[in-house]
This record gives C-alpha cells, structure tokens and sequence, in this order.
C-alpha cells in the first residue's frame, strides 16, 4: 500500500525519519513528494537526463521534415506510424508506466494518465506529430523540473557536507585518523590549517582563529582563545591546534542545526498543503468535464464530428494539467529556506516563511538581542559596615549557581570562587534575583524588587541611576549595590530603521531597569519600551498586541521567555551558537547574535510568498485563458503545451530567482 505523508494542522509531517524528509526515498513516493517522480534521474548527469527527450526531438524533427518539406514517397501508412510511435516511445512510456503505477498504488488520476490520454488520443485520431511534440515537451519540463528541485534540495543539504566524516585524535602524542562519529569525550583532536572541526569541543591550544561559516553564514574570521568552546564546522584558519572533545557526534550543535533544517523542508505551508488537497480534487474534475465536452455537444450540435470534439477535449486534459502548481509552490518555499540557511538564518518549516512575511510587530527582548549581553561590572557601592571583599565573595559563590550574563560579568569581576562558602537552600526567583542561607544567614542578590518582596529596606532611589542595579542583602539588611553597564549592537540601530522602513512596529520588553531599557529605546529609536518586566507581564503586553488582531514576532533567547514564544506567532531566536534549548524552543534561529537578520528573514519570508503568489496566478490566469479557446475549438495542441509546460517552466524559473537573490 502506498505511504501517505501525514501532517498536523499547523503543516508539520508527522512521519518519516529527517533524512527520508529531505531525500524522498523511491519507496514513500507520493503526491505529497516535491513532485520528485523521475527516480531514476537521481543519479543520472544532466546529458542523460536529456538524451530520451534528444532521441525523440531528432526523430519528430526528420518525420516533419518528411511530412511537410522533404517529402518521401515511402514516409507513408505503416511506416510513418511506426517511426511516430518509435519517436514517442523514448518520452511517453516512462510516462505510461508511471501513470499505470500509480493506478496500482490507488492514485487513478494523475497528471501521467492526463498526459498518457491525451497523447494517445491524439495519435488514435492520426495527430502523430502533436501527440509526439507534447509528450516530448512534457519530458523536457521534467527534466528541468528535476534539475530545479534537485538544486533548492542541494542549497539545503549543502550544510549536510559541512561535518566532515574523519578527525584526528592524538593517542601518547601519536596523531591517528578515525571515524568522526567514534570519537569519545575527552578525546584530544588535532586540527591542521584548514581544517574542519568535527565534534564541539575546548580549545587547549593558546588561540586560534577560525572561519565559522557553516553555522553563522559570516566568513569573518572568529578568534578564540585557550578554554574556550569551539563548535562541529568550524575551519582552522591558522596552525596547528589541539581541542578536547566535550559533546558526542550526534549531540554537537552543528548535529542539531542539521536536523533542524532537514525538518524544516517537511513542514508544510497552509499553500502547500491547499494546493495538495486542491490537485487531488481538481484532477478528476478536469477528466470528467474532458468527456463531458467530448460526448455531450453530441445532443446539440447538429453538424457534430466526434474526432474535432475528442481533439478538443484532449486539449483541454494538456492545458489542464496542475504540475506548474504541485512543482513550482514547493520549490519556491525549498528555495526561501536555502537562502535563508546561506545567510545564517534558519526557519523550522516553511510556514514560518510564511508567517514572517505578514509580521506587524518585532517584539524583542534587550540584553543579548540588541545589546551584547556582555556585561561589566561598573562600580561597588556597599555600606561601610560590611566587609566589601567577603560580600563580594558571597555574591560570586551565589552568581555562580546562575547562567545569566550579569553572573558572568561579577565572576570576572571577583575572580575565583571560595570554594570553602557553603550555601544552602539556593532559590532563584524568577524576574527578582537569587536567594540563598549561608552561615545561618540569608542572601539576597537580584534587582530592587527582590528587596521589597523580602521587605528589606534601602535609602537610595533606582530610578536616578542609569546603569543596571545589583542590589545585595545580608542578614536582613541592604549591603549596597553593583551597577553593571552593556553596550548596544553594531548592527542594533540598522536594525531599527530596516524595520521602521518595511512599516513594522518595534516595541522593547525586558525584565531589566526600566531606565537602562528607556535609555537603549531612546539610542535606538524605540518609542515603545517597557522595563522592570516578570515574564509574566511580558506575556501581557504580547496580548494586548495580538487582541488588536495584529501578528507578533517575538526576539529573545527562547529559553526565559518561553511562555512569550509561545504566545506569538513567531518566535524567533538570537544566539544558536550559544544554548541548545534556543534551537529547541524557538521557530527561527539567528545563529551569529546579529539582530540586522531579523529584517532580513522577514524579507526572505515577503520574497518567498510574492514569488508562490505570482506562479498561483500565472499558473490559473494562462490556464483558464487558454482552457476556455480549447474548449472552444480555438486552440491547439501547441497552445496546450504552452499553457502546460510552459507555464510550468516559466514558474520554475520565477522559483529559482530566490536562491540568486541578494538580501
């Protein structure tokens, strides 16, 4: 029985492993496949591919030749049928067969058996050299449509070549060359000038610059130091490194980002999947009326020829025939996904191109989405009676219970942990800060809603200073405060005025001070801005946006903002560099941190569904156009071929322009 592809009601495939997603095996064929049905082409050159349709265009162009201005006197009866047939077989059986195997698995009407009637009813009414030319144009449409696909699919697992399937480890200093995937953690791997890395891992050697392309879509070179992680895909620019291996093959961030991509090409569109459903029951609409303007002018046509109205509705099956929908809609959406990999941006199905190209709204975090996120440590302002450097101390060994960048920022600040601190009872509280016992007494560090959720007391106003404030609390007692300063993206301001020129609203949410976030809004030209945020108050003012009816993008780290991530209609992802569960959480991934991408992969999504939405009405126009002058007897097969094949290509090649543009 013949596999059916099955999705939810969002378009996301609910079958098949990722690698039959991408690679549409031979044996889960069906009409929800990117109209991949020559199988055998898959393998074959580009010459090859051709020759049938070479074979055939050699032999129709002689016997016109014979027909209309070589005349022979033997080019006649039984032997110019035969050579006709002879000149139709290396196009038009293929496409037979396919047509009588697809009737076996239960799909009666596809577009092979429309071609395969109207070709062999053009020759069962002596139409020879137009039942030849229209299969012959028919097979070379394939082909090129072949080629097309295989080319959207190639953009897309181009990132499949980017692991490579050896590494070098060294064993007693001994460099030996081993299967990628056996490597072990722990393992020491050696990495040549211009090579590429195959696991995550920790560099041991001094520095090192790298190119990392592959996971960014930025060839700017990266310069890393000893100790710090360096990513599967990354190219040794420079000599001879050494990194230790920290991830398992299946598991390097390079593995996910493969995944993720090779998933997204197998969750559908809402087009996608209409045009699927509409192919199904347009087809045997289009047979049915085929007989119906063959047989019924028999009733009222008086000087009626049933080989004029068969020629007719054999017309009407050519012109009719959906290919230029079922190739060209997929292919366009291939192609938005592959241009969007190139650039660094990855979509987890083509509905999301979809849904970014009618956003109205960029609603973004700020720390790490248009500020570094690399935070520090400004000033230390405590009360005279508490010992500043054991204070510190206790602020460092509670920090480094967290992964927020402020954490990051005092650890660099205090320098090593005291190990001999023993806390108890470690909290965090979600948007105040973290809580914890130590020697009996409790700490507190986090914003200044942390101390009035815990009644602590303190003279100084937060509002009258800029920077971020960490506020500490010992013993009941307010300590001080750090103040801790970020600094706003390169590309942060392009960012803004990109968007403000596609007509897109931009609005600020953050759980930092509200004056830090009002000042980055002010720098960048954000009117709309909100500080001092719970995540559950940011899922409030997403709310208030979606009630008006409008659609929301949401920009954060995907991980602390989930419940908003869910909530909007996109949620898209900075930094897939840095935190697996980004990748997991968000529906687009922006792997280099720069917020100048968002723009870009909203306009990938407007390009994408202007090039889908100008083959649909190419596509129905010429169709209909030309439907109508055969169903009236004023068009011919030629016009038929044109309407079919044509059209088809002319989308086709609509399609393909995506994968040349520059965004």
């Amino acid at each position: 029985m013949k596999h059916q592809h099955k999705y939810d009601a969002q378009g996301k495939q609910l079958c098949c492993t990722l690698e039959e997603k991408i690679n549409k095996k031979p044996d889960n064929h069906s009409d929800d496949d990117v109209h991949d049905h020559n199988h055998s082409n898959e393998d074959k050159s580009t010459f090859q591919m051709f020759v049938p349709a070479i074979i055939s265009f050699v032999l129709l162009m002689v016997a016109i030749g014979f027909d209309n201005y070589f005349p022979q006197s033997w080019f006649t009866g039984w032997v110019r049928t035969i050579w006709y047939v002879v000149a139709y077989a290396p196009v038009g059986f293929p496409v037979i067969k396919e047509a009588l195997v697809a009737i076996k698995k239960g799909e009666i009407f596809s577009e092979f058996l429309l071609m395969s009637i109207a070709t062999i009813g053009a020759f069962a009414i002596a139409e020879f050299p137009e039942g030849v030319a229209v299969m012959l144009f028919y097979a070379v449409g394939e082909v090129f449509q072949t080629l097309a696909v295989q080319r959207a699919k190639a953009n897309i697992k181009s990132l499949l070549d980017q692991r490579p399937d050896e590494v070098t480890i060294l064993e007693n200093n001994v460099a030996k060359t081993i299967k990628a995937a056996t490597a072990k953690i722990g393992d020491i791997i050696q990495l040549k000038a211009g090579e590429k890395l195959g696991l995550d891992g920790e560099l041991l050697s001094d520095t090192a610059s790298f190119n990392t392309a592959a996971l960014t879509g930025e060839s700017k070179p990266d310069t890393k130091a000893k100790g710090e992680t360096v990513l599967a895909g990354m190219i040794n620019l420079n000599s001879v490194c050494q990194v230790k291996v920290t991830t398992a093959y299946t598991d390097s961030k390079l593995s996910k980002i493969l995944e993720m991509v090779q998933d997204a090409t197998a969750k559908k569109a809402p087009t996608e999947l209409f045009i699927r459903k509409f192919a199904k029951i347009y087809t045997p609409i289009v047979v049915l009326l085929a007989i119906l303007i063959c047989v019924v002018p028999m009733l009222f046509v008086a000087d009626y020829q049933f080989r004029d109205w068969l020629y007719r509705a054999l017309v009407f099956l050519v012109i009719s025939c959906p290919c230029a929908l079922v190739i060209s809609i997929p292919l366009g959406y291939f192609g938005g996904i592959g241009a969007a990999s190139k650039n660094g941006i990855l979509f987890k199905g083509s509905n999301f191109l979809d849904v970014m190209a009618s956003i109205q709204n960029v609603v973004m975090d700020k720390t790490g989405t248009m500020t570094e996120g690399v935070f520090k440590v400004q000033e230390v302002v405590f009360n005279s009676d508490f010992n500043q450097t054991e204070i510190l101390q206790l602020v460092n060994a509670l920090e480094s219970q967290s992964t927020h960048p402020v954490a990051t920022a005092i650890h660099q600040y205090v320098g090593k942990i005291d190990s001999t601190i023993i806390l108890k009872d470690v909290e965090e509280i979600s948007g105040h800060g973290l809580k914890a016992i130590v020697n009996g007494n409790e700490l507190l560090v986090g914003n200044f809603k942390l101390m009035d959720k815990f009644s602590i007391s303190y003279d100084i106003d937060p509002t009258s200073i800029v920077y971020t404030l960490i506020a500490v609390a010992y013993d009941k007692k307010f300590v001080g405060y750090l103040t801790i300063a970020d600094s706003i993206k390169e590309d942060a301001q392009i960012t803004i005025d990109k968007l403000k020129a596609l007509g897109i609203k931009t609005i600020m949410l953050s759980g930092d001070k509200n004056t830090v976030v009002q000042f980055v809004a002010k720098s960048l030209g954000i009117t709309n801005a909100f500080g001092d945020l719970l995540p559950e108050d940011k899922v409030n003012k997403v709310k208030e946006i979606i009630a008006k009816n409008e659609t929301v993008a949401f920009v954060g780290d995907g991980v602390n903002d989930a419940p908003v991530v869910a909530l909007s209609n996109v949620g898209i992802a900075m930094g897939g560099l840095g935190s697996d569960a980004t990748i997991e959480t968000a529906d687009v991934v922006i792997q280099d941190d720069m917020p100048s991408k968002i723009p870009m992969a909203i306009n990938i999504g407007k390009q994408t569904k202007k090039i889908v939405w100008q083959n649909i009405i190419l596509a129905f126009a010429v169709k209909t156009i030309v439907l109508v002058l055969g169903a009236g007897g004023l068009a011919t097969m030629w016009e038929a071929v044109f309407a079919d094949v044509g059209v088809a290509l002319l989308a086709i090649l609509n399609a393909v322009r995506i994968q040349r543009m520059r965004f």
